[in-house]
């Protein structure tokens, strides 16, 4: 693997999303990563429909492990315990999403593992955080929506929903990854490896925003607004003649460009200023979209793009994929799947000025690479 962490070795204990995914991240900018997975397999290997091609391949595992080497090992043995203990004096990082305790069941706490090997990087991914009144509980990304208050201020007025996409558990693996590279920037100055810790919780609230401070500063409760801005209009979905786009009129810049095209004075003094058109939301949607509702799609993103105002279709992830802009950002990537051939699966989000494009290696079968891992482990041990 070419990349920033080339030569870093990362041994993946996690399974399901957020551990996985921080894991694939560090992947993707180079890391050699080594999934140690129980016999029967990371569980989201069996998570479906939608299963691809005749061994029902999950597509949930595809999305969080490529450029990723499987090793089958059971921790409760001897054996297992021997080729962990191994990794880890040869590691990096390991990351983990055990509950907590689990690790140190096993025979691993931080202590012990920093034993082995005093400069590793310990990620370590807990539901709603390793300590606290309530650090122990178990947490999948639904139960964290409605726990840390996203699905509160998600959906339709007065009915709490939860995103579209496990955005507590992605969120979780992307700071569990910049954690860990602030930790490896940090090894070079002091020699010595350090825990990161971080949660669904801590990720959820961590991207609360204004919608935080909303509560913390102004004592004011936020709601759900469907598509809504509580504080920006007009900013949201509008319908046209044939179907609905997305508006964002951000500022009075914005907004002395906008009115006019839809018929409206900008200095009306129902709608002057961000905070007028705030309290008359509906009012202003209601002459917005019947200005809207003479002209189709196109043409209303044509005149928005023109005059510079921030407008969008609305696309189906179908759309999204096929979409050029999406393909010249290198979000999606092709890999040679062991069973599938030729797949495509979604990209890294990160771009590298000057650095040649990278070859991604699929996500592993289960076990594919213990022999050559094991193989490894003696020729760096011998």
């Amino acid at each position: 693997m070419t990349g920033p962490l080339e030569g870093v070795v990362v041994v993946d204990l996690s399974r399901v999303l957020a551990g996985p995914h921080a894991a694939m991240m560090l992947g993707d900018l180079g890391a050699r990563v080594i999934k140690v997975e129980a016999e029967g397999g990371d569980e989201t290997r069996q998570w479906g429909p939608p299963f691809a091609g005749d061994d029902r391949v999950s597509t949930y595992f595809l999305a969080c492990n490529r450029n990723k080497e499987s090793i089958t090992l059971d921790l409760k043995s001897d054996r297992g315990r021997d080729v962990l203990t191994r990794l880890v004096r040869h590691a990096d990082v390991v990351v983990e999403n055990f509950r907590t305790g689990v690790l140190d069941r096993l025979g691993f706490p931080v202590e012990r593992l920093h034993e082995l090997n005093p400069g590793l990087v310990i990620l370590s991914i807990t539901g709603f955080g390793h300590d606290g009144p309530e650090g122990g509980r178990p947490g999948y990304d639904a139960i964290m929506q409605g726990e840390a208050g996203i699905m509160s201020v998600t959906g339709p007025p007065g009915r709490p929903s939860k995103t579209g996409l496990s955005i507590c558990d992605v969120l979780a693996g992307m700071n569990g990854a910049y954690g860990v590279v602030a930790a490896l920037y940090e090894r070079t100055r002091t020699g010595r490896g350090a825990v990161v810790r971080t949660s669904l919780l801590a990720s959820a609230v961590g991207a609360h925003a204004y919608q935080g401070s909303r509560w913390t500063v102004a004592g004011d409760v936020p709601e759900s607004l469907g598509n809504d801005h509580p504080s920006i209009a007009p900013y949201g979905t509008f319908r046209c003649a044939d179907g609905e786009i997305q508006i964002g009129v951000a500022n009075e810049g914005l907004w002395r460009r906008f009115a006019p095209l839809v018929g409206l004075d900008p200095d009306d003094a129902r709608f002057a200023t961000v905070p007028d058109r705030t309290a008359r939301r509906a009012e202003l949607s209601a002459e917005i979209e019947k200005a809207l509702s003479a002209e189709p799609r196109a043409t209303w993103l044509a005149r928005l793009d023109e005059a510079g105002i921030p407008a969008g279709s609305i696309r189906s992830i179908d759309e999204v994929y096929a979409w050029e802009q999406t393909r010249s950002q290198g979000l999606v990537v092709e890999v040679d799947h062991p069973q599938l051939g030729p797949i495509e699966l979604p990209g890294p989000p990160l771009r590298f000025d000057d650095a040649p494009p990278r070859e991604h290696t699929a996500p592993p079968l289960l076990g594919q690479h213990t022999e050559r891992v094991l193989a490894w482990l003696d020729e760096v041990e011998g």
